[in-house]
């Protein structure tokens, strides 16, 4: 069996590392299938995925491509400023969209699985109705939020055989915003439990963030993620202004900018000022994206999960729960149905920068506590989080795209690759429409 994967990052954020994850469990499982990951650029995630014996195929996104997604259009303003980048860019995208489509031709693939949003709208222009849907669209991210790519992945639904969302809360979402039309099911994420266990060397976060050396006794408290302006930076560095200093803690933010969407993100010197403003520029540590996420797990007493807004599934949790921390979590979204409170984990409101600095304080006073919580975690995380469990639930699925579309790959190269879009006919008139993510 073929498989073509398309991702719209070459670099390893939590989506990127869901699908290393997942392209390792299939090759163990099925080590005769013929897979591929194409990607935008060159950069980690194709790195990576050679080293798991995955083939890697780069057709890049021009630069207004890559910068579109709909964080900024919110308001009037940042709707109209959203209309004039999707007209600049129609030209970009309809090429880019004429190379993906080529690419897809030579490879003639059993099933095509898109990585985030705008690959399942870029994917299944390119594809094209080669008499039956054989995609399947996995969702890391809340859809009904943004209204465009609703728009545009409803008028694309017939291209997709299966949807897959990586929590229940994100495929009732999706399901909603879809109208529908295409049913969802929910797989988990996972993670790797060799990389990720309480047995290993840890990060010097200290020396990674350019700081003097944390005094003996000193607990260590870190916020893992990208720069994402829902990810809770400033409530973080909030809450660790509220925490008493006489607790001896350190905060670390540990992450960089991944992405290119306009808007979506902070810059390290724009939470440095913050951290400056509030007074904790000495008790806070700024790391930069670290590659072995790891060793930054096991540098830590407690892991921090600070989202503001609901949390489609939360993989920092699910790794840091691997590596026996304590774990305290935004209780909204998924990030709510891969924890027991109390029990594997504290929670707090999203946002709520006093609780969340009093849930700090108490297990900051409290390492009997830390403990507790770190073994509990670690043996949910074993039971649940295994990624020997995707494979699994994964090739079912492609075998089931196969089984129903027969002789798909087949007749796509007999067309010669240039197949119209699963898209409306008035859609199809105007062109391909820009994607957003």
């Amino acid at each position: 069996m073929k498989i073509v994967y398309l991702n719209s990052l070459g670099e390893v954020g939590g989506a990127e590392g869901v699908l290393l994850d997942l392209l390792a469990a299939v090759r163990e499982a099925e080590p005769g299938w013929s897979l591929r990951v194409i990607v935008p650029a060159a950069g980690p995630l194709a790195n990576r995925a050679r080293a798991l014996g995955v083939e890697t195929e780069v057709v890049e996104f021009p630069p207004s491509v890559a910068r579109l997604g709909e964080y900024a259009a919110r308001g009037g303003a940042g709707r109209a400023a959203l209309a004039a980048r999707l007209l600049a860019s129609s030209p970009q995208v309809a090429r880019y969209v004429r190379r993906l489509r080529r690419a897809l031709h030579r490879h003639a693939p059993d099933a095509l699985h898109s990585n985030g949003l705008k690959m399942h709208a870029l994917g299944s222009w390119a594809w094209g109705s080669s008499g039956a849907p054989a995609a399947v669209w996995h969702f890391h991210d809340y859809l009904g939020a943004r209204p465009l790519m609703s728009r545009v992945l409803r008028a694309s639904a017939r291209s997709c055989a299966a949807a897959v969302a990586n929590s229940r809360s994100v495929a009732a979402d999706v399901s909603d915003a879809l109208g529908g039309r295409v049913s969802v099911r929910t797989v988990y994420n996972a993670v790797n439990l060799e990389k990720f266990s309480p047995v290993g060397p840890p990060a010097d976060l200290d020396a990674l963030a350019g700081v003097p050396s944390a005094a003996q006794g000193t607990v260590r408290v870190g916020l893992v993620a990208t720069l994402a302006r829902w990810k809770g930076h400033e409530t973080f560095l909030r809450a660790l202004a509220l925490v008493p200093r006489e607790l001896n803690v350190r905060g670390y933010v540990v992450g960089g900018a991944l992405y290119q969407t306009a808007g979506s993100q902070h810059s390290v010197e724009d939470l440095r000022q913050l951290a400056a403003q509030l007074g904790v520029a000495e008790r806070v540590g700024f790391t930069g994206h670290v590659e072995d996420a790891g060793h930054v797990m096991r540098a830590l007493d407690v892991v921090v999960h600070a989202s503001t807004e609901p949390e489609p599934f939360g993989l920092v949790i699910a790794e840091a729960m691997a590596c026996g921390r304590a774990v305290l979590t935004s209780a909204a979204g998924g990030a709510a149905e891969i924890v027991t409170p109390g029990v594997d984990a504290l929670t707090h409101t999203p946002g709520d920068a006093e609780e969340l600095a009093r849930s700090i304080a108490r297990l900051a006073s409290d390492a009997t506590l830390r403990d507790a919580l770190g073994r509990a975690a670690h043996a949910s995380a074993r039971a649940r989080f295994d990624r020997t469990r995707l494979a699994a639930e994964w090739i079912p699925i492609y075998r089931g795209l196969k089984t129903a579309n027969g002789g798909l790959a087949e007749a796509l190269h007999s067309r010669g690759g240039e197949s119209s879009s699963f898209i409306s006919p008035q859609a199809e008139a105007r062109g391909p429409q820009p994607a957003i993510d």
